[in-house]
C-alpha cells in the first residue's frame, strides 16, 4: 500500500481492495468532513476547505430555490456515498439531486445503484485540484449530468456514453442560463445568505417569466 499526501488537506492510498473501501467507510462513520472516491482500486480522502463549502452550500441552495420556483420535484442527498462494485466505482458527490427519477426514489432511505436509478444531476466544486478524476466514476455510476463549478465558472456536463461532454443547456432546467448562478452568488456574497436565496429566486421567475 502506497501513501502520498500532495496536499495536506488530501491523502491518496493505492492498491486499495473493494473491501477495504468498504471497511474503510464503515471506520469513517457518517459524521465526518472528509469526501472519498474509488476508481480501481485507487483511493482518495479529502477533506474540504471553508471556499469548497461555501460553493458548494451556495450552488446546492440555488438548485433547491429555482426547483421551489419553477415547482419541480426534487430530492436532495447532499455528500451520499455512491458505489458500485462491479464497476470498482465509488464516489461522494458535493451535492446530488434527483429530478427526473425522483418519483421513483420518493420516502427511499437506502439505496443500491444495482436496483436504483443513480441521482440525476451531481454539483463538483473544484475549488482545489482533485488527484482522482471524477468523470470516469461518474460515467460507470450512470450519472446523467454533472455541474462543476470552478474559479467563477460553473459547467454543464452530460453524459453521452461512456463519456461527458460539454453542454450549454441542463436537462433538469433548460429554460435558464445556469452559467449566470456564479456572477448572482458573487454579486449577493455579501448581502447574506438570505438575501442571496432571495435574489436567485427573483432571477428564476425574472428568466422564467
Amino acid at each position: 500500500m502506497l501513501l502520498t499526501k500532495p496536499r495536506a488537506d488530501r491523502v491518496v492510498l493505492y492498491n486499495i481492495s473493494w473491501q477495504q473501501f468498504e471497511n474503510l467507510l464503515v471506520d469513517l462513520g457518517e459524521s465526518r468532513a472528509a469526501r472519498v472516491a474509488y476508481d480501481h482500486g485507487t483511493l482518495e480522502i479529502m477533506t474540504p476547505l471553508p471556499e469548497h463549502e461555501y460553493y458548494k452550500e451556495t450552488i446546492g441552495d440555488a438548485v433547491k430555490d429555482i426547483a421551489e420556483v419553477l415547482e419541480q420535484d426534487y430530492e436532495s442527498l447532499g455528500s451520499t456515498t455512491w458505489k458500485r462494485e462491479i464497476q470498482k466505482a465509488g464516489v461522494e458527490p458535493d451535492n446530488c439531486f434527483y429530478f427526473q427519477n425522483e418519483a421513483k426514489i420518493r420516502g427511499k432511505l437506502q439505496f443500491n445503484l444495482e436496483q436504483d436509478p443513480p441521482p440525476d444531476l451531481a454539483l463538483e466544486i473544484d475549488v482545489t485540484s482533485k488527484s482522482i478524476g471524477r468523470f470516469p466514476i461518474y460515467a460507470r455510476l450512470g450519472v446523467p449530468e454533472i455541474w462543476c463549478y470552478d474559479s467563477g465558472e460553473l459547467k454543464i456536463y452530460k453524459l453521452e456514453g461512456q463519456e461527458y461532454i460539454e453542454v450549454e443547456t441542463s436537462s433538469i432546467f433548460p429554460t435558464l442560463p445556469i452559467q449566470e448562478i456564479p456572477e448572482l452568488i458573487e454579486q449577493n456574497r455579501y448581502a447574506g445568505r438570505r438575501s442571496l436565496r432571495q435574489a436567485v429566486r427573483e432571477w428564476a421567475r425574472e428568466k422564467t417569466g
